[in-house]
């Protein structure tokens, strides 16, 4: 059986201009939320990337009408949904492959009153937690059941009905399937411990742009009026975050001048200044960024002197999808820095490999990582790898392209789940990686 890996020569300067993908986290959610409606939604700025080309295999086999108008747009119109599909075989195999189906499952309810889903696929970085979702929908008073045997989740709603509810955590995606639910839920739902990620912000405008009655955007309090029925709309997914930042970090291992377009700064929370500490130049121009190549960065400390520690939190703390990256850029640079993964308790994993490639690197528990800048004295080199997850596959990829040598990079089907045509867009900007097919 072949499949395909990257093949990476390292060490090439990069330059030239970038401009993100849409944000997949984004386009997950918002696509989920055409099942609301039985009007048209058009949807763009759509990231062409596996798991989204999933999740809309998934909505055509619901029966909803799916046009591809454009390289990056859709147009949706779920006004007929086949809900005896989610008992299939094929529905069971194909929504197992991603987690962002679950977020099927609060529009279905609200507007049909039951939901069916296989336990969703996605990234093997520890346990991710699926009862904050169930309990939501409990709270709203939705019957829940779990086949421990087919590992099937079933929620039946005779009456759904607003109700306070209290997250047990910040959860994006249990927002999102919320917000999706309590817009066509009769009374009033209030979310407290919401999520409020740009993700949900987003989400929020488009639901309301339907006809969705939401108060708090922005917040962890959400209140939502339910209506009879929401209509179409179209709506523009946001650029995606992870994305740029990614390509900082490449910039500053490649000690590469590059320009990030559209990546409206403003909108970028803690990950500028975030980047900042490890002593990297970003300049804001206009829409964009700029970094400048830099041979030489030096990582920060707090005001007493003590080691610089950077940890992610929730919105508005620094995102976990960038934590692989923040910890390969540290690599090269001058001083030390603690990597403290608060959320996932597995993505930290894959440093084997770039101590393997030369990084001093000291793996303290599943949490937390100490990396000791090399300071470019001595280069990484390049070694055969596979890519455990999403972001530490792109980590890996910054990795060898800054490395000497030859690296190979297998599994990279996880990088495609969330990175589209990464390798033809490095190649634009000057790296040497290359798709072949292997045995």
């Amino acid at each position: 059986m072949s499949y395909h890996v990257f093949e990476v020569e390292g060490g090439h300067k990069l330059s030239g201009t970038v401009k993100p993908q849409g944000a997949k986290n984004e386009a997950l959610q918002v696509i989920c939320a055409v099942v609301l409606t039985e009007e048209e939604v058009v949807i763009s700025n759509v990231p062409d990337i596996i798991d989204v080309v999933r999740l809309i295999d998934l909505l055509r086999g619901l029966g909803v009408e799916v046009v591809r108008e454009s390289h990056d747009t859709y147009r949706f119109c779920a006004r007929e949904v086949d809900l005896e599909y989610t008992k299939s075989d094929q529905y069971h195999q194909n929504a197992s492959k991603i987690r962002g189906s679950v977020m099927l499952m609060g529009p279905l309810l609200a507007r049909f009153g039951k939901a069916f889903l296989p336990q969703p696929g996605g990234d093997k970085i520890g346990r991710r937690r699926m009862d904050t979702h169930f309990l939501g929908f409990q709270k709203l008073g939705a019957e829940f059941r779990y086949d421990p045997v087919e590992k099937t989740y079933m929620l039946d709603a005779r009456g759904l009905k607003g109700e306070e509810v209290l997250m047990e955590e910040i959860s994006v995606t249990g927002t999102a399937n919320m917000l999706m639910a309590a817009s066509l839920t009769p009374g009033t739902t209030t979310i407290y411990n919401a999520a409020c990620e740009p993700y949900i912000q987003q989400l929020t405008d488009m639901l309301t742009a339907m006809g969705a009655k939401i108060e708090g955007r922005g917040s962890n309090l959400l209140r939502i009026t339910g209506v009879d029925k929401l209509s179409g709309t179209s709506h523009r997914v946001m650029p995606d975050m992870i994305e740029i930042g990614s390509f900082i970090g490449l910039a500053a291992m490649t000690a590469s001048e590059l320009t990030i377009e559209d990546a409206h700064p403003d909108k970028l929370g803690l990950i500028v200044p975030t980047f900042k500490k490890l002593g990297l130049e970003i300049n804001t121009q206009g829409n964009s960024l700029h970094i400048p190549a830099q041979e030489e960065y030096e990582i920060g400390t707090f005001i007493d002197g003590s080691i610089m520690t950077i940890y992610d939190a929730p919105w508005p703390g620094f995102t976990p999808d960038l934590m692989s990256i923040v910890l390969v850029t540290a690599i090269q640079a001058k001083g030390s820095l603690l990597v403290h993964q608060k959320m996932f308790e597995s993505r930290l994993f894959f440093v084997d490999k770039l101590i393997d490639m030369g990084a001093r690197i000291i793996l303290c528990d599943p949490h937390r990582a100490t990396v000791i800048g090399l300071e470019r004295k001595f280069p990484l080199r390049g070694i055969e790898m596979s890519s455990p997850d999403i972001r530490a596959g792109v980590a890996l990829l910054i990795a060898a392209l800054s490395a000497e040598g030859k690296s190979t990079i297998h599994n990279i089907n996880q990088i495609d789940r969330g990175y589209e045509r990464i390798d033809d867009r490095l190649r634009n900007l000057g790296a040497s990686v290359k798709r072949i097919e292997s045995q």
